[in-house]
């Protein structure tokens, strides 16, 4: 996989697709996003299976249909934007050169009401997504809240 893009100027702030720890009452959503959101979704990412990680889930693109990935879609008010995308790189270790823990990618995913959206997702990056598809540990519902 290519290295992450870069984020986009602060008046075309993507929101984030969050999946895992991320998602509202989760740790990591504590910690990071909390007093930052401006707005959060339900929202799904198609093409993508959930797989379970030691006490955290990746997401990694899987074209078997009907597979996707239940979330939230977290935008950040436009102040705490570049604040909580630099600590969202950190947590998930996403590095410049693509060969991190994770790696963000600008994707498209729907909200409940079926709207298209584009969102920065973290999905595994290289070395996790090669483990996962060596040895699957699909959370078959694509839901971390099910697993």
């Amino acid at each position: 996989m290519s290295a992450p893009e870069q984020a986009p100027p602060a008046e075309a702030a993507l929101p984030f697709f969050v999946y895992g720890t991320l998602r509202s009452g989760g740790r990591n959503h504590a910690v990071h996003l909390a007093g930052r959101c401006a707005a959060i979704r339900p929202a799904v990412l198609e093409g993508a299976a959930l797989h379970e990680g030691p006490g955290f889930p990746y997401a990694v693109p899987d074209p078997t249909p009907g597979r996707r990935v239940v979330g939230e879609l977290v935008t950040v008010r436009p102040g705490a934007y570049p604040g909580a995308l630099a600590a969202l790189d950190r947590l998930e270790e996403c590095r410049a050169d693509g060969t991190g823990l994770y790696v963000r990618r600008r994707l498209v995913v729907r909200t409940a009401a079926g709207e298209p959206c584009e969102a920065w997702v973290y999905l595994a990056g290289p070395a996790a997504e090669a483990r996962l598809r060596a040895r699957p540990a699909l959370i078959a519902s694509g839901d971390w809240a099910d697993r």
